[in-house]
């Protein structure tokens, strides 16, 4: 076994791993590429040929790495991130752009159609990576804090790295746990590291080492990924990428471009199956009938981009990222490298969610309808039911790969922080990741799309009048689970809809949706038990089917813009709403000085209405805990149409719950839970009634939560990561206000003056 690097001590765990064998490891042929770094220091970005951007967030204490490349002399964006399955042939993957023909090289890696070349503006082409020449570097150098999934992705990158400069790497030496086989840590290096030994030299073949240092250093970490804890780039030797091809380690990697003689059918089959899965000999094998195959598959599996929406994206994310510096967004590439996915999410949305992350909405519509944006937004709600931004991406397809990818991303930039419930469409492959990534969520279908989508399949039955009373009733009337499957088979029978299969699978799926059983669900307002009310999603009236994304991003910057402006001017106007009390129930003052102008007028309507609830009668007792029957006069206040309403309440923990479930579906407390509070001699509503989401005298700062302080205090990159959030913390709230200002201006000089004095003392 060769010698380690003199710091190999420090790839051993901390927490009883210290016996560890060294030994020479073998190649696994497997192994899913997920490369992703990022450097959050946005000036050197900017002067680098190629940026590396350090995504500022934390997965449990681990950055979320995402590469990016950027040519700002020529207006070039190469996304670099490359991910794969973990099928079969993955030692096998070339991580390049593949271009073989430099009079077709409109095969951009954000997937605007070759075919459109010839009419594709020059901001375009730039923008594109359209140029001729293909002689440019596809992959980053190697950086210190660089992570991978597994020990094969961080070798087969550091592999085509190598390739790509002109030279051969070996393992020189790995570490693994006493008593296993489990690998802990290695060190890769350049093929011209060391020197030959006497034995060696005495020898006829060419010495070919030159004692170079160039090497990587890899441990396994507390994740479970594989991190680079040391680098070095330099070369002591030209390289030879004549020689480079004929070293072991490339080799490896173009041993699937041998199978080039099979049978049509076998090839056909091959060439689908490999363009799913990471393999090199996708690439030009076959005849052209198969080639038209594989690009139709290709052509499918990227982002549908027009003429000038390669130029919008850029931009956008461009202006964002100078004015933001928590501004995050990540990219899925195919195995060609062109953009698959992409999601992004500014520093505002990502501190809202903070304040409002309880409902998420999902809002696939652009998607359902095929419109030419293939937009995908997360929504909530604020303080004054209004809809705000929680993220925003572009998918290529409606498939449960795709909406798994975006999930996950989604959720890591939220600090793993899922929501209480999240509402989406009847999607099944967006449900089925939904319960992957978030499976303790409450997930709700959006009751309004669902009405809507029952009146569109039914047909001319759905049109008439007495179907639609009939429906509403059966699903918002019902009080009681027994009630609505009673109704749901009247209804079924009376309109002879006992062979419609759409129908039925509804039914089936009847608990994401049908009031009666989302009574534990929080949905804030969304929508409640009654028909008619509901929140349109954050882009709902302005985005048309044919919209460009650069008139997108025109009305996306517009649109939020006026959206904080809003929020700002409801803020005003609540803090200085001084309302006009119409009962003397003290509730209603009570809230009148806590909530919101919009939620208070809501609860104002609960609080008269008590009027109409003209009976509280106690029908059961268990210990402290009592039921109550509230009577509730009809609309037109007949006393003999009354509804009756039961109300169960603790005494002991003051905890109150109707049977409509008010306070779940609304936020607030309903009037015949009042009622029996007020029967009870409670004289201010409960704490745990007055949510905070709602309130009108909490400080939103907007700013991000930035997770955990533990780190690694032995790793410089979590020392960066760690300051530089914390300081980023300061400076957006430092921007509040002149005196905020000043006195965050005023704190960093002293920070500064402490840390030199810790400098300037002797060790």
């Amino acid at each position: 076994m060769e010698e380690g690097s003199e710091n190999s001590e420090e790839l051993l765990d901390d927490e009883g791993e210290e016996d560890f064998e060294i030994g020479t490891n073998d190649l696994g042929d497997e192994g899913s590429q997920l490369l992703q770094e990022k450097n959050n220091d946005l000036e050197n970005a900017i002067q680098q040929v190629l940026r590396i951007q350090r995504v500022d967030l934390e997965n449990d204490g681990v950055p979320v790495l995402g590469i990016h490349g950027v040519d700002l002399e020529n207006g070039n964006e190469h996304v670099l991130e490359f991910e794969s399955n973990g099928h079969e042939g993955n030692s096998e993957r070339m991580l390049e752009i593949p271009s073989t023909d430099k009079d077709s090289c409109s095969d951009q890696m954000l997937g605007v159609p070759g075919s459109d070349k010839e009419n594709a503006t020059d901001a375009d082409m730039a923008v594109m990576g359209g140029q001729t020449d293909t002689g440019g570097k596809s992959y980053l150098p190697p950086v210190e804090g660089m992570e991978f999934e597994s020990y094969d992705d961080a070798y087969n990158y550091y592999n085509c790295y190598a390739k790509e400069l002109g030279f051969g790497i070996r393992v020189k030496s790995s570490w693994t746990k006493r008593n296993s086989k489990e690998k802990r840590g290695a060190v890769l290096c350049c093929n011209c590291e060391g020197f030959k030994t006497m034995k060696e030299a005495s020898t006829r073949r060419k010495e070919t080492r030159t004692g170079c240092l160039a090497m990587i250093r890899l441990r396994l970490v507390e994740t479970n990924r594989w991190r680079l804890d040391e680098v070095k780039l330099e070369h002591n030797h030209l390289f030879d990428h004549q020689r480079a091809q004929n070293s072991r380690s490339h080799k490896k990697m173009e041993a699937g471009a041998k199978r080039k003689f099979e049978s049509a059918v076998d090839v056909e089959v091959r060439t689908i199956k490999l363009y799913r899965t990471p393999a090199v000999d996708a690439v030009s094998c076959g005849s052209s009938s198969e080639r038209e195959l594989s690009n139709h598959v290709e052509m499918a599996k990227r982002l549908k981009l027009r003429n000038g929406d390669v130029v919008a994206l850029y931009d956008y994310f461009r202006r964002a990222q100078l004015a933001d510096p928590n501004f995050f967004y990540i990219m899925d590439l195919n195995d060609e490298g062109y953009a698959r996915n992409v999601f992004w999410i500014d520093s505002r949305s990502r501190a809202a969610y903070g304040y409002f992350g309880d409902m998420v909405i999902v809002d696939s519509t652009c998607l359902s309808n095929k419109h030419d944006i293939p937009l995908l937004s997360f929504s909530g709600l604020n303080h004054h039911g209004q809809p705000i931004l929680l993220g925003c991406s572009l998918l290529v397809d409606e498939t449960f790969e795709t909406y798994l990818w975006l999930m996950r991303a989604w959720l890591t930039c939220m600090i793993g922080r899922p929501p209480q419930t999240i509402i989406t469409d009847q999607c099944k492959a967006l449900q089925d990741a939904i319960s992957e990534v978030f499976p303790r969520a409450h997930h709700c279908l959006c009751l309004p799309l669902v009405m809507k989508s029952i009146h569109e399949k039914l047909g001319e039955v759905a049109e008439s009048e007495i179907f639609q009373t009939v429906l509403n009733r059966t699903v918002y009337n019902s009080m009681k689970v027994e009630e609505f499957e009673m109704a749901w088979e009247e209804m079924i029978q009376h309109f002879a809809f006992r062979d419609h299969k759409w129908l039925q699978s509804l039914y089936e799926d009847r608990e994401r949706w049908v009031p009666v059983y989302l009574k534990d669900t929080f949905v804030a307002g969304i929508y409640s038990s009654e028909p008619g009310e509901y929140v349109a999603p954050f882009f709902h009236g302005y985005i048309h089917d044919q919209m460009t994304l650069n008139e997108f991003f025109s009305m996306y910057e517009l649109l939020q813009q006026k959206k904080i402006q809003k929020e700002a001017l409801d803020d005003l106007n609540s803090r200085e709403f001084r309302p006009v009390l119409r009962t003397r129930c003290n509730y209603e003052l009570q809230l009148s000085e806590l909530y919101t102008k919009e939620i208070f007028l809501k609860f104002q309507e609960e609080v008269v209405l008590m009027s109409g609830c003209f009976s509280v009668t106690q029908i059961h007792a268990n210990g402290p805990i009592f039921t109550y029957m509230i009577k509730e006069r009809d609309a037109e206040g007949d006393a003999r149409e009354a509804k009756n309403f039961e109300v169960v309440y603790d005494k002991v923990g003051v905890d109150v719950r109707c049977i409509c479930s008010c306070f779940n579906f609304r936020g607030y407390l309903c009037r015949h839970a009042l009622s029996v509070l007020s029967y009870s001699g409670v004289e201010e509503i409960p704490i745990q009634y007055i949510l905070t989401r709602w309130r009108k005298d909490v400080e939103r700062l907007y700013t991000p939560d930035l997770g955990s302080n533990n780190i690694d205090i032995s790793n410089p990159v979590q020392w960066y990561d760690h300051l530089y959030r914390r300081a980023m913390q300061v400076v957006a709230e430092g921007m509040a206000s002149q005196d905020h200002h000043m006195v965050a201006w005023q704190a960093f000089k002293e920070s500064l003056n402490k840390v030199r004095l810790v400098a300037e003392k002797p060790v």
